[in-house]
């Protein structure tokens, strides 16, 4: 798969794993793990880029003695989910032309 459309896929996930409930990273991991493959080291560089671009914010809590961080969907963040179903059902038009799908021979 395209390094970008990936990039841009999980992205996406992250912020679908996080849009019912705050979350922390590994329990993302967990989340999404059914469906995509990611390991922390590629989940925090995500989390990162997402937060610089207001996608998400982050709040730090203590638990069992250490600190955990959260991480919460935004506005912006549920507005990129939106746009990726429009541009989804773009995509799925693309794929049935590229497979001919649908098309009466």
């Amino acid at each position: 798969m395209d390094v970008q459309m990936k990039r841009g896929l999980l992205d996406v996930c992250v912020l679908a794993a996080i849009q019912s409930e705050d979350s922390y990273g590994y329990q993302i991991i967990k989340d999404i793990k059914p469906y995509v493959d990611v390991s922390e080291s590629t989940l925090y560089p995500i989390l990162r880029r997402l937060e610089e671009g207001r996608l998400l914010t982050v709040r730090s809590v203590e638990h069992n003695g250490r600190l955990r961080k959260y991480y919460h969907i935004t506005d912006a963040g549920r507005g990129r989910i939106e746009d990726f179903k429009r541009d989804w059902h773009e995509m799925e038009s693309i794929y049935r032309f590229i497979t001919k799908e649908g098309e009466s021979k």
